[in-house]
């Protein structure tokens, strides 16, 4: 047997082995360079649909505040009514407490609409459509004030905050310092011919991990008096 040949045989296996050892340090290194990248679109991903949630949060939690602070109730109908034109109607209604009020934040879109700035605009639960185990947070805007039945009044309805866990309206009682849970300024019970100073606003929604984030935030009312108009 040549000496030479055994030698030149045994460095080119020991090349090859090089070779297989060197390819697999490499996939490694894809590997975890992979894994990496993966993490961090992962990570990306997850912050921007936080980011996308928070966003929706913000511009309800705005329109709900814009809403409130031209809220009104006014002297100048009929007071024997059930239903008023003009009210502001809070009810404790578990998970997603309902609101109903009158304002002057109403915007007239079309030329020579019978409309005016004066609405009636309501806040209210409703299941979602594609997935009955959410609930949704609703706003139901009408074109004018309500002459009787409120509900058979043209309205714009939308979806303001989907899958909401909770959310809360609590309504600051100036004369007596206190924050209610409810109010009614219909009611001969209630907070009759009055307007809250502040409404505070509380919305719970449940993160992914089962975890629950809070935000809170406060509308104040501008017209806190009832309006009266005297003619002669």
């Amino acid at each position: 047997m040549n000496p030479q040949r055994t030698l030149a045989g045994r460095q080119r296996g020991m090349t090859t082995i090089e070779i297989l050892i060197s390819m697999a340090i490499m996939l490694g290194m894809f590997s975890m360079a992979w894994s990496s990248f993966a993490g961090g679109l992962t990570i990306k991903r997850q912050s921007e649909a936080i980011n996308e949630r928070y966003h929706e949060v913000r511009v309800a939690m705005a329109r709900m505040v814009e809403d409130l602070s031209s809220a009104y109730i006014s002297a100048n109908e009929d007071q024997s009514l059930d239903e008023r034109r003009t009210m502001l109607i809070g009810k404790d209604s578990g998970n997603v407490d309902e609101l109903r009020f009158s304002s002057m934040g109403h915007r007239v879109l079309w030329a020579d609409a019978n409309e005016s700035e004066q609405t009636m605009i309501s806040y209210f639960e409703e299941n979602d459509l594609e997935d009955s185990g959410k609930d949704n947070l609703i706003r139901r805007e009408s074109r004018r004030p309500p002459d009787e039945d409120w509900k058979s009044e043209p309205a714009e309805i939308d979806v303001l905050l989907r899958d909401v866990k909770k959310v809360q309206f609590e309504y600051y009682d100036w004369p007596e310092k206190s924050w209610r849970d409810e109010w009614d300024s219909t009611a001969a019970d209630g907070q009759r011919g009055r307007m809250p100073s502040r409404v505070r606003i509380t919305i719970i929604l449940e993160s992914k991990q089962g975890d629950e984030v809070k935000f809170v935030s406060q509308a104040r009312i501008m017209l806190q008096e009832e309006l009266k108009f005297f003619t002669n």
